[in-house]
């Protein structure tokens, strides 16, 4: 029997609460998405690292503020940078992670309120497929 399950909007409906936004271990940062922001912001893409990050492993990630959010979260606003906002954010909740650990996924769901728990592996790997190949050039 196929699944109900076909398309990303069927395991997850986007509630803009924010809780992406605060931890999950950071928002790692392309060059690209550095570049991105940092003429969304009129900044200094060579100063960005050193203002806007920090290190997490080899990876560049967002900085996070005292109450955990990403620095370019607001609570009044939401997400300060969002129409340059990076790769990790607009592939969010359908990131690698889940690819290769499908058992992150229901994990993650705990967190967040937008995403259906317990959908069937096979479903949940070939969306999780369909939606990433959108995001790539």
């Amino acid at each position: 029997m196929d699944s109900e399950y076909k398309t990303g909007k069927d395991i997850f409906d986007c509630q803009q609460c924010g809780d992406c936004c605060n931890g999950f271990g950071g928002t790692y940062v392309t060059q690209q998405d550095i570049l991105n922001i940092s003429t969304y912001i009129h900044f200094d893409p060579d100063k960005f690292i050193s203002r806007y990050c920090d290190t997490s492993g080899s990876r560049h990630v967002l900085t996070r503020g005292a109450d955990g959010y990403c620095i370019f979260f607001d609570k009044a606003r939401q997400c300060t940078i969002h129409p340059v906002k990076p790769y990790m954010c607009k592939a969010w909740p359908f990131i690698q992670t889940v690819i290769l650990h499908p058992e992150n996924w229901n994990i993650m769901a705990n967190s967040c309120p937008g995403m259906k728990k317990d959908i069937p592996h096979k479903a949940l790997i070939d969306i999780l497929t369909i939606e990433r190949n959108k995001l790539e050039p």
